[in-house]
């Protein structure tokens, strides 16, 4: 039984996920040379939770929290300063640090340039973030996430897309049906990012 995550739970999530996240490629390249980096990373992954509340779903494996994973409609998916406002999300934004944000958004520039692009008018679910810290991988829970994810875009009969940041996290994606849709490698930070689908009815 999948635990909803709850607001009262966004600290705690937001801590668990940074952790998960400490030697991810992407972010790690992001969060180069900045100070404080155990607080940036919090920042970073409490506005996902903040806007899967608002929009979409988060859940856990439990309420400890083991992982994470959370989605939301794709027509929720782009976040500008009113919607920041609305999710409670200023603070967390603030908190990133100027630099940090700058950083991401010309990084992620591309990729929401192709989903702009190739997404535009389409109803579909957007995974934003499934992590499990170090001490918890292993045991089952990143595949009791994944299968969350695609039940509940499987009973919405609608395709679920995901960014995967490493070719490790490609098979564990393509393990579960997701397929790569385009391959955009990230300026500034000179890393790919792989679009993934996972489409229902496939055979």
């Amino acid at each position: 039984m999948l635990y909803p995550i709850q607001k009262a739970d966004i600290q705690r999530a937001s801590r668990i996920l940074a952790d998960a996240f400490q030697n991810d490629p992407i972010w790690s390249a992001i969060c180069d040379g900045e100070s404080n980096t155990d607080k940036r990373r919090r920042a970073i992954f409490e506005i996902p939770l903040r806007q899967a509340l608002a929009y979409g779903e988060a859940v856990a494996t439990s309420a400890e929290l083991e992982g994470i994973v959370a989605w939301i409609p794709g027509a929720h998916l782009d976040l500008g300063v009113w919607q920041l406002f609305r999710i409670g999300g200023l603070s967390a934004a603030t908190r990133m640090g100027g630099r940090v944000a700058k950083k991401a958004g010309d990084a992620f520039k591309p990729v929401t340039e192709y989903r702009n692009q190739h997404l535009a008018g389409m109803d579909f679910l957007y995974l934003l973030v499934l992590g499990v810290p170090d001490r918890h991988r292993g045991k089952g829970f990143g595949g009791q996430l994944v299968r969350a994810a695609i039940q509940n875009a499987e009973q919405m009969d609608l395709p679920l897309y995901v960014g995967a940041g490493s070719e490790d996290n490609v098979s564990m994606y393509e393990h579960f049906g997701f397929k790569v849709v385009e391959r955009i490698d990230l300026p500034l930070i000179g890393l790919p990012n792989w679009e993934m689908v996972w489409n229902p009815g496939r055979p």
